[in-house]
């Protein structure tokens, strides 16, 4: 058996997948020719450890980061129960609403003028949010 060194850390699948992309996308980007990016997906794919895929990509600029989200996503609801609490009420009311015009016979439907603002107070707070949190400043309330 080779002599490994302990601090190496063995690479995953997710690894190699990961690194593979970053090789295609920067030959389609033409910072790669044809053939240097096989070669590197065979290198890749035959990696044992993550740092021999750090040495793959080390001369290729690195992604940017994903942008923010839908700020009214899962990710932001999870983060953020103040968000739930007003996406709860926001539903509530909207429902009584809808509720009362069904009971008092129909006609014009009146809930969607109420239940439009209560959905823009509801962005807007979530919009708030994302933006706190990218600046740094995320307020807890």
């Amino acid at each position: 058996m080779e002599d490994i060194h302990p601090a190496r850390i063995r690479a995953a699948d997710a690894d190699r997948e990961r690194v593979a992309t970053a090789v295609q996308t920067a030959g389609s980007e033409g910072r790669l020719t044809l053939e240097e990016v096989e070669e590197r997906l065979t290198h890749v794919y035959a990696a044992r450890f993550t740092d021999e895929l750090t040495v793959l990509t080390a001369d290729l600029p690195r992604p940017a980061p994903p942008g923010p989200g839908f700020p009214l996503g899962r990710d932001a609801l999870r983060r953020h129960p103040a968000l739930r609490l007003h996406l709860a009420v926001v539903v509530a009311i909207a429902a009584v609403a809808i509720v009362r015009w069904v009971v008092l016979g129909g006609g014009l439907f009146w809930p969607a003028f109420p239940m439009f603002w209560l959905a823009v107070s509801l962005f807007v707070h979530a919009r708030v949010r994302a933006f706190r949190e990218r600046a740094g400043s995320a307020v807890p309330y």
